[in-house]
C-alpha cells in the first residue's frame, strides 16, 4: 500500500498544492492519504480530482478579510474565519464548492489529523467523519491556536492537528503503507523552537495546559519525527518531498508574487513521484 502525507503550514502549503496538481496531471494515484492542517484541505480536493482548487484559495480567498482578518476578531473572536473557508466557500452552494461526491467515492483512505485541545491527544478523523456541507473535522484539523477556533467534534474541541503530531510518518505505517510519500512545507532539515510557539504557550497556559505543553515541545516532536522519516526514506520506504526555501511565506503570508513561486517548487519538485510510486507497483 503505498501513502502520502501533507503535513500542511497555514499558508506555507501552497506548496503542497503545487505538488498535488502535479500529481493530478501525472495521473498518479495513492492507497492512503493523511493531511495534516491545510494538508487535509489538499487532500480532500486532491481526492475529489479538483485541480487547482487549492491554488486558489492560498492565493485569491486568502485576501479576502472574510478568510483573515483583524476584522474577523470582532465579529467570531478569531483571526482565522474557518467556517467561511470550509463552509461558506466549499458547501455545495458556495463559491468553489468542494466535489464531495467524488471524494466519498475515490477509494483512497483519508486519514485527517487533529489535537485534542483539551486533553493534548491526537485525535484521528476519515471518510466516516465527513459528511455532505460539513466539513468539521477540516475546520480543526486546520484550527491553528490563537488565531482560530478550536472547532468541536463529538463534544471535544480540537485544533491544529501540526500542534501534537507534525509529522505522522508512523501513523501511516501503522495503518498498513509499505511506501510513503511525505510532503514538507519547510527545507528538510531540524525546526528550531518559534517564537510564535512559545507565545502561544505562555497565552494559553492557563486556558489550554495540555496545548501549551504540547506548543512548548512541537518543534521536539518535529524533529524526531523528521528523523524517523529520514529512517524510512534511507530503507528506500520513504521518498521527502520539501522545498530548498520558503520564498519569505510564514504560516498567513499571504504575498501573491511569492506564494505563485512557491506553488511552482510543489509542482517541478513533484515530478519525482510518480517513479517512486510505480517503482513500488512493479514489485508487487
Amino acid at each position: 500500500m503505498v501513502g502520502i502525507i501533507d503535513v500542511g503550514g497555514g499558508l506555507r502549503d501552497i506548496y503542497g498544492a503545487g505538488v498535488f496538481d502535479r500529481l493530478l496531471d501525472d495521473g498518479v494515484r495513492f492507497d492512503y492519504c493523511l493531511g495534516v492542517s491545510a494538508g487535509s484541505a489538499n487532500v480532500a480536493s486532491f481526492l475529489a480530482k479538483q485541480r487547482g482548487r487549492n491554488r486558489r484559495f492560498y492565493l485569491d480567498y486568502s485576501k479576502r478579510k472574510e478568510y483573515m482578518s483583524p476584522s474577523n476578531l470582532y465579529k467570531i473572536g478569531a483571526f482565522l474565519n474557518l467556517h467561511y473557508i470550509y463552509g461558506t466557500l466549499s458547501a455545495s452552494d458556495g463559491e468553489d464548492p468542494l466535489d464531495y461526491e467524488t471524494l466519498m467515492e475515490n477509494d483512497s483512505a483519508f486519514c485527517i489529523v487533529a489535537t485534542n485541545a483539551k486533553t493534548g491527544k491526537i485525535e484521528y478523523f476519515g471518510k466516516g467523519d465527513l459528511a455532505k456541507d460539513d466539513y468539521r473535522v477540516l475546520m480543526a484539523s486546520s484550527a491553528i491556536p490563537l488565531f482560530a477556533r478550536a472547532e468541536k467534534i463529538g463534544g471535544a474541541p480540537c485544533s491544529d492537528g501540526g500542534v501534537g503530531e507534525p509529522i505522522p510518518i508512523m501513523k501511516a505505517f501503522f495503518d498498513g503503507c509499505d511506501r510513503v510519500v511525505l510532503i514538507l512545507t519547510m527545507p528538510d532539515g531540524p525546526m528550531q523552537r518559534k517564537r510564535r510557539d512559545l507565545l502561544g504557550a505562555v497565552l494559553l497556559r492557563f486556558i489550554r495546559p495540555n496545548l501549551s505543553r504540547l506548543l512548548l515541545e512541537r518543534h521536539n516532536i518535529y524533529n524526531r519525527q523528521l528523523e524517523l522519516a529520514h529512517g524510512f526514506a534511507d530503507e528506500g520506504r520513504c521518498l521527502i518531498i520539501s522545498p530548498d526555501d520558503v520564498c519569505g511565506i510564514k504560516t498567513l503570508t499571504n504575498d501573491t508574487a511569492n506564494l505563485e513561486r512557491l506553488y511552482e517548487k510543489g509542482y517541478r519538485d513533484a515530478a519525482r513521484i510518480k517513479a517512486f510510486v510505480e517503482a513500488d507497483v512493479s514489485k508487487k
